[in-house]
């Protein structure tokens, strides 16, 4: 009887080991098998494909008009700056990028352009007043700031992305879009302005 037990369980533990063995060479088979990649491969779009489709307004365009109403109240129309030069920044308090490009709006832009024909434009999209103060405040900026709280002005320019700047020249015509702030589109927003004013 201890015999054929012993039997029994030697052949129940071969059995295993040949399952065993089989799975793993079905799955060695299955990792080393010839797949052509380009059949499965999903492809996403890149970033920059992303932001071109969700830019409304491109440059060589007439830009869109709009009255905006500013934190002390008063209310600014784009079409009754024609004859100047806009600088139109879309900007979120929660963006990094945002808060970078308006640490650097009054010295690089502001300042660097102080009397020229030029009006700057920084637009708060989709915050409420509340918010919108308390960081002005907070970050002692003086220059003035748009709220767009219900995004209806930036829907006409754009459906997605902050920091998003339009540089706007004399005509109304859009010369330049940027999505995103760092040294080199800094460079480009102020060449861009540089470009327009000698218009």
């Amino acid at each position: 009887m201890a015999i054929k037990t012993n039997y029994k369980k030697r052949g129940s533990t071969l059995t295993l080991l040949v399952m065993l063995a089989a799975l793993i060479a079905l799955v060695v088979a299955i990792i080393l098998w010839p797949v052509d990649a380009t059949a499965s491969r999903v492809e996403y779009p890149s970033q920059q494909d992303d932001i071109e489709s969700t830019t409304l307004v491109k440059a060589g365009e007439m830009a869109p008009d709009f009255i905006v109403e500013m934190l002390d109240g008063s209310k600014v129309t784009l079409v009754e700056n024609r004859g100047k030069v806009v600088l139109v920044s879309f900007w979120a308090t929660w963006c990094p990028p945002c808060r970078l490009e308006l640490s650097h709006m009054q010295k690089d832009v502001i300042d660097r352009f102080a009397g020229e024909d030029l009006v700057v434009l920084p637009i708060s999209r989709g915050e409420e007043r509340k918010t919108v103060e308390s960081y002005i405040s907070k970050m002692g900026y003086t220059f003035p700031v748009g709220l767009d709280t219900t995004q209806a002005i930036y829907s006409k320019y754009a459906s997605n992305y902050v920091p998003r700047s339009v540089v706007i020249d004399r005509e109304g015509m859009v010369v330049y879009v940027g999505v995103g702030y760092d040294e080199q589109i800094a460079k480009e927003i102020e060449q861009a302005i540089f470009e327009a004013l000698q218009k």
